[in-house]
């Protein structure tokens, strides 16, 4: 019976997703990176299964608070006015078991969808259904890399990398702003981080703040041939006309 049920249950899934690719576009297979040259890092990878089931226990615990509010609501009603209780049974059946079903199937499409690609120069993030984002960040502009691990994260085995890079401007004098792009779901982020941190060090341009050019003088420093031209400004300056 819940072999049944399952099969069901799948082709039901793979009807929406027909649906979904028909009319509003939404790619299903793997995000992929433009190939460069001498690309050696080439891959594409989705959220691990503990990120499903991490969504799916939230899932639990919002659905279960809401539902038992609006039983408990139910059967004020029903106590009050039982007549009146009968009548809006049907309604507060509706309002448990209809959004329960489609935020169920909405965090199966927000796993389904969500991809990250990686190659020798970039890293590319996409997520979403009705609306696709599709973030992609190059490694020479990254400037930090976190991770972030709840509770709930932890116990469902995963965590999410949080990568910031150089913002195109800030809204406040002397502050800078900061992008940020999110992989999240991931079982064993170290890794990532560091291969993603080996890509950002191996670049020309890291855009970390450490590069510096041994052969250019540093700011404040004048060399012989400077100082004879302000010589030569001050003496004219002050020859009187």
């Amino acid at each position: 019976m819940g072999r049944h049920v399952d099969q069901v249950g799948q082709a039901v899934y793979s009807g929406l997703w027909a649906i979904l690719q028909k009319w509003f576009r939404v790619p299903r297979g793997s995000v992929e990176l433009p190939p460069a040259p001498d690309d050696t890092l080439n891959r594409s990878f989705r959220p691990d299964p503990g990120f499903l089931r991490y969504l799916k226990t939230i899932f639990w615990i919002v659905c279960l608070i809401i539902d038992v509010a609006l039983a408990l609501v139910w059967l004020l009603i029903f106590i009050e006015k039982p007549s009146v209780g009968m009548i809006l049974a049907p309604v507060f059946l509706i309002l448990i078991v209809v959004p329960d079903i489609i935020a169920y199937v909405a965090l199966h499409l927000r796993f389904d969808t969500t991809w990250y690609a990686m190659n020798n120069r970039s890293l590319r993030i996409r997520r979403g259904v009705m609306v696709i984002h599709e973030t992609t960040i190059t490694f020479e502009n990254i400037q930090n890399i976190s991770i972030h691990r709840g509770p709930l994260q932890q116990y469902c085995g995963i965590a999410k990398l949080v990568v910031e890079t150089a913002g195109g401007g800030s809204s406040q004098p002397g502050e800078t702003s900061t992008n940020v792009g999110i992989i999240e779901g991931i079982e064993d982020p170290e890794s990532i981080r560091d291969l993603i941190m080996a890509r950002v060090r191996s670049s020309k341009s890291a855009g970390l703040g450490d590069e510096r050019d041994d052969h250019r003088p540093l700011a404040g420093t004048w060399s012989p041939a400077h100082i004879e031209a302000l010589k030569e400004i001050r003496a004219a300056l002050s020859t009187p006309a």
